[in-house]
C-alpha cells in the first residue's frame, strides 16, 4: 500500500524533536510538510505586525531547512476546514500527522479535522510535543479538575515520571527514503508571503530584535548554557537596567512557536544542573519558568473561558471600569507616568518586556490605578507580545489583577518607586521615551514635579511635550485596595456561609409541594449561570440555557457557594423573597 503522508505545522516549528514529522516519514513513499495560513486572519487587530513577522521568519528557516533535505514547506492559503479536503484529493494523502494542542479551541479544531480526515479514508496520528507532561493525565490525576494553584501543580507532577526524551532532528537520510513532489510552479502556489503580501505597511519598521526560527532558537540555546554560573543560579525575581532589554539569549517566543522544543530545553538544564550541583528550585528556577508555564497550559485546557471573566468558573467576577480613553493611553505609552510608558513602548516596538515590566503595567490597568479588566490588557498583550500564548496570557493576567490563583490584592507596583529600584539612572526611560532623555535622575520618573526652569531647559514641558499623569496614584491604588477588599469579603461570606448549610430543600411553588428527596433528581452536563443582585436567602438554577423545575446537580453546599472553584453547580443570589414561578432553594 502506498502511503503519502501530509505533516500538518501549527506551532512546533521545527525539525528537530517533532514526534509528529517523525510519524509522517515512517514507511512513508512521500511526504509534504505543510502551514495552513488564513489571511483574512493577517488583518486581524489581534496580532501585531511583530508577531507576524516573527512567524514569517520562522517558516523561511523552516523552508530553508526542509529544501536542505530535498523536501520544502508547502504554506496554503485558507482555513483548515477549507484546504484539507482538496489537499486530500489533490495529493492523495493516506496518512495525516499533526502536534496535540491543549488548547480548547485547537481541539475543537483538530476534533474536526479528524472527523474529516475519516470521511476521506485519511489516518491521523496526534503527538504531544509542545508541552513536557500529558496534561489531560494531569487533570484526571487531579480528580477530573485542573489543579488551581502551583502547589497543587507541583505536587501532581513530583508523582510524574520525568518528561519524555527528546527526540533526534530529522536528517537526510530520513527524508530520502520518502519523496516530495517538487513541482516549478510550487514557489508561486505555495511560497512563505510577505508582510507586504499580507496588507502590512513595512516603510519605517524598525530591525527586528528577535528573529524568527528554529535555527536562530538553536543558536540562542547554546549561548545560553554557555551562562553556566547565572543559569545555575538564576532567580526570576532578579532585575536591573540591563535584565530590561532584550538579551540575545532569551528564548521565550522560540518556546511559544514551538521553534524550540521544550524538552530540549528541559534537559539540557538539567544535565547542566546536575553537572554543577548547585541550582534554585522551583518556583525560582529556570525549570520552575518551564512549570508555570505548563501550570497555566493545564489550568486552561478544558476552560474555553478562560481567556474571558464572563462564565469562566475559576474568575472572581470584578465590577471593572470601562474607560476605553485610559485604556488607550495606557496601550500606547501615554499615561504620563515614564516608567509605565518606556515599558509600553518597547512592549509596542520589540514585541517583547522583562515580566516583571509586565507585573508593572498589568497592575497599573487593573488593580492598581486605573481598574480596568484584565481582559483589555490581555488583547493588548496578544496583539504586541511575541510570546503571547492563549494559556498563558490570559493565565497571567488573571494572576496579576488578583482574579485567579493569586489574593494578594494589598501590593501592588507603585509606578515610580519600583522603576526608581530598578533603574536609579533612568537609562531605560531615556532609551525609549527620548523626549525625557535630558531630565535629571532627580525628575526622570517624575518630570511633572520637575520646576518650569528644569523642564525648559530638558525641552520638555509636561503637559505639552509630554502627558501629565493620567491619575494620582496614591489616590488611585488606595481607592482600588478597598474595591478589591469589598470584592473578597464578599466572598468570604460565601464561604463562610457555605460551611453554615446543611441541606437545601426544595420548594415548588406552582406545584405547592416540597420535596427532600435527591433520589430522583436529574443530572445536567450544561448548567448556566444566572446573573442577579446578590441575597443570600435565596437560590435560582439554571440548566442547559433555561431553568428547569426540581432539578438539582449536587446539595454539596461548599461546591454551590465557592466562586473560586470549578463547580458542578451554578448559581445567582436573588435580592426578592419572590420566585417569579421558578425553581427556589432555601438555606435552613
Amino acid at each position: 500500500m502506498v502511503v503519502n503522508s501530509v505533516h500538518w505545522f501549527r506551532k512546533g516549528l521545527r525539525l528537530h524533536d517533532n514526534p509528529a514529522l517523525q510519524e509522517a516519514l515512517n514507511g512513508a513513499d512521500t511526504v509534504r510538510c505543510v502551514y495552513i495560513l488564513d489571511p483574512w486572519f493577517a488583518g486581524s487587530a489581534n496580532v501585531g505586525i511583530n508577531r507576524w513577522r516573527f512567524l514569517l521568519e520562522s517558516l523561511e528557516d523552516l523552508d530553508s531547512s526542509l529544501r536542505k533535505l530535498d523536501s520544502r514547506l508547502f504554506v496554503v492559503r485558507g482555513q483548515p476546514a477549507n484546504v484539507f479536503p482538496s489537499l486530500f484529493k489533490e495529493w492523495n494523502v493516506t496518512r495525516l500527522t499533526f502536534e496535540y494542542d491543549s488548547e480548547p479551541y485547537g481541539k475543537e479544531r483538530d476534533g474536526a479535522i479528524i472527523k474529516m480526515a475519516q470521511e476521506f479514508g485519511v489516518e491521523t496520528i496526534v503527538r504531544n510535543s509542545h508541552t513536557l507532561y500529558n496534561l489531560d493525565r494531569i487533570v484526571e490525576m487531579n480528580n477530573g479538575s485542573p489543579p488551581l494553584t502551583f502547589k497543587r501543580f507541583q505536587a501532581l507532577v513530583n508523582r510524574l515520571e520525568l518528561p519524555m526524551k527528546p527526540l533526534p532532528t530529522i536528517t537526510q537520510e530520513q527524508m530520502s527514503s520518502c519523496r516530495t513532489k517538487i513541482a516549478d510552479n510550487h514557489d508561486e502556489h505555495y511560497s512563505v508571503p510577505s508582510l507586504e503580501e499580507l496588507g502590512f505597511k513595512t516603510q519605517g519598521l524598525d530591525p527586528a530584535v528577535w528573529k524568527g526560527g528554529e535555527s536562530e532558537a538553536l543558536e540562542r540555546l547554546n549561548k545560553h548554557l554557555d551562562r553556566k554560573a547565572w543559569v545555575a543560579s538564576f532567580e526570576r525575581a532578579r532585575i536591573n537596567m540591563c535584565s530590561l532589554i532584550a538579551s540575545p539569549t532569551g528564548l521565550s517566543p522560540y518556546l511559544r512557536f514551538g521553534c524550540l522544543s521544550c524538552r530540549v530545553f528541559y534537559y539540557n538544564l538539567r544535565e547542566l544542573y546536575m553537572k554543577l550541583r548547585k541550582h534554585c528550585s522551583p518556583p525560582l528556577s529556570l525549570f520552575g519558568q518551564l512549570l508555570w508555564r505548563e501550570f497555566f497550559y493545564a489550568a486552561g485546557t478544558n476552560n474555553p473561558n478562560f481567556d474571558r471573566m464572563e462564565g469562566n468558573p475559576i474568575c472572581v467576577q470584578i465590577p471593572w471600569d470601562h474607560n476605553p480613553e485610559a485604556l488607550a493611553k495606557w496601550a500606547e505609552g501615554s499615561t504620563g507616568f515614564p516608567w509605565i510608558d518606556a515599558i509600553m513602548t518597547q512592549l509596542r516596538q520589540e514585541g517583547w518586556i522583562h515580566h516583571l515590566a509586565r507585573h508593572a503595567v498589568a497592575c497599573f490597568l487593573t488593580r492598581g490605578d486605573l481598574w480596568i479588566s484584565w481582559e483589555s490588557g490581555m488583547r493588548v498583550f496578544e496583539e504586541l507580545l511575541l510570546d503571547a500564548d492563549w494559556s498563558v496570557n490570559a493565565g497571567s493576567w488573571m494572576w496579576l489583577s488578583c482574579s485567579a490563583f493569586f489574593q494578594q490584592f494589598f501590593h501592588c507596583y507603585c509606578p515610580v518607586g519600583f522603576g526608581r529600584r530598578t533603574d536609579p539612572s533612568g537609562d531605560y526611560i531615556r532609551r525609549y521615551i527620548p523626549k525625557l532623555k535630558d531630565y535629571p535622575n532627580r525628575y526622570i520618573y517624575e518630570p511633572w514635579r520637575a520646576p518650569e526652569s528644569v523642564q525648559k531647559a530638558a525641552n520638555c514641558i509636561v503637559g505639552v511635550d509630554y502627558p501629565k499623569p493620567m491619575i494620582n496614584h496614591a489616590e488611585g491604588s488606595r481607592l482600588n485596595i478597598e474595591r478589591m477588599k469589598q470584592v473578597y469579603q464578599q466572598l468570604s461570606h460565601y464561604r463562610g456561609l457555605s460551611e453554615q448549610v446543611k441541606n437545601i430543600v426544595i420548594y415548588n411553588k406552582n406545584l405547592g409541594s416540597r420535596s427532600e428527596d435527591s433520589s430522583d433528581r436529574k443530572k445536567s452536563t450544561s448548567p448556566v449561570l444566572i446573573k442577579g443582585p446578590m441575597w443570600p436567602r435565596h437560590l435560582m438554577v439554571g440548566y442547559s440555557g433555561r431553568v428547569q423545575w426540581g432539578e438539582v446537580l449536587s446539595n454539596n453546599a461548599t461546591d454551590l457557594c465557592s466562586p473560586l472553584r470549578t463547580v458542578s453547580l451554578w448559581f445567582a443570589l436573588l435580592n426578592t423573597s419572590h420566585d417569579h414561578g421558578l425553581v427556589s432553594f432555601h438555606i435552613v
